[in-house]
């Protein structure tokens, strides 16, 4: 058998892998503390899930239309218009089975061999690998910590080309934790206005997860030219733990475009899973209370966490204002980041994510979605393992 060429060419998720071998051990008896998912580990809030049930004992187990139920697509237009000012109309969602996926539709819509879409690095795993599969051409935008793991508008400048199709803003980031402030996003709009092709997919899935008294900004919500070639996507996974319920969504100022992606998920997965989409639409119009408690608990873990490893100088992290990942510098150690995060696991079974295929081989990322004293411990052992010398 001979597997396609695009096929080929894409890389499997090193975060699922890692998780995957740490849960594997942990079945074997391994005392793992794993930092690796990027998952809250709180329990989907009761009446989410209360939603959910009665929406079953209902029957409502049949398809639903392709882009999600009107009710939940009113829902995404309501929170849109609660927390970004935006108007939408349901005709202008589309939802899919998690924010994964419809990032992916969108890029099918999008891209034709050649096009470029720009990707500031460091940056999520997954984008170069779905622009891969997809026939375009990733280019990368390096930041450093000296901009704080975001691009300028220099940077920015410098990367477009007549090919550039995409730009994607990752706000807050996963790796990093970054998040951009309302005038960072305003000089990128200065210059995205003179590149009027080139389309902005702002992937907004932490926008719920921000902390020191900091608020999300889309850029939507800044320039009207620019949010009519934006694409907005988010999702349920992270703001109000439900990884597993798989919905994510999209608005679309484009209304063809909205039709495009639609058409493509009706060709694939159809419509997402009717009766997580209930408990979606309650999680959107009830959910931020609850979102607001566990963004409270991540930051205090945050500044647990960081407290913690000064304990470990060759590990030096950078402060995330969003999502809930420390970007850890391990240049210190001597080490690639590979290597650092075989020996974290197999020698003192503490699972982290090696940043290579993030866009940095210097840095680890470790996820404190996790408790206070899984935190504690696994501080300890790697003090253990890279003690000060």
């Amino acid at each position: 058998m001979e597997l396609s060429r695009r096929v080929l060419a894409v890389k499997p998720s090193v975060t699922l892998e890692i998780a995957a071998k740490a849960k594997a051990m942990k079945a074997q008896g391994v005392d793992v503390i794993s930092l690796s998912a990027g998952e809250p580990d709180f329990d989907t809030p009761a009446f989410i899930k209360d939603a959910a049930i009665s929406a079953l004992q209902k029957g409502f187990t049949k398809y639903t239309p392709v882009p999600g139920t009107v009710e939940l697509r009113q829902a995404v237009c309501r929170k849109l218009k609660r927390d970004q000012g935006l108007d939408f109309t349901p005709e202008q969602i589309v939802v899919g089975c998690g924010a994964k996926h419809v990032i992916f539709n969108v890029f099918f819509a999008l891209l034709n061999p050649g096009d470029e879409v720009l990707i500031p690095s460091p940056y999520w795993l997954s984008y170069p690998e779905m622009v891969t599969v997809l026939g375009g051409t990733s280019v990368l935008l390096p930041s450093t910590e000296k901009t704080n793991f975001k691009i300028t508008p220099e940077i920015l400048e410098k990367a477009l080309t007549p090919h550039s199709k995409i730009l994607v803003l990752n706000s807050p980031s996963n790796p990093t934790g970054a998040v951009y402030s309302k005038d960072e996003l305003l000089a990128l709009c200065v210059v995205l206005r003179k590149h009027p092709n080139v389309m902005v997919l702002s992937d907004e899935i932490y926008e719920k997860l921000v902390f020191d008294g900091l608020k999300h900004v889309s850029i939507s919500s800044l320039d009207p030219e620019i949010a009519k070639r934006t694409v907005i996507v988010n999702g349920h996974s992270k703001a109000y733990a439900m990884t597993g319920w798989r919905l994510g969504y999209a608005a679309f100022q484009d209304k063809a475009l909205a039709k495009a992606v639609e058409s493509i998920q009706s060709h694939s997965t159809s419509n997402p899973v009717s009766f997580s989409q209930s408990g979606g639409t309650v999680a959107l119009d009830q959910g931020d209370a609850e979102a607001g408690r566990m963004c409270a608990v991540f930051q205090k873990r945050r500044d647990l966490f960081i407290s913690l490893l000064k304990a470990v100088p060759s590990f030096r992290p950078f402060k995330p204002s969003g999502a809930f990942y420390l970007f850890v510098d391990i240049q210190g150690t001597g080490l690639p980041a590979f290597e650092v995060a075989k020996r974290l696991l197999d020698e003192v079974h503490v699972a982290v994510v090696p940043c290579e295929p993030f866009g940095s081989a210097h840095h680890i990322r470790m996820s404190y979605a996790t408790s206070e004293k899984d935190i504690e411990a696994a501080v300890k052992r790697i003090a253990g393992l890279f003690p000060k010398k």
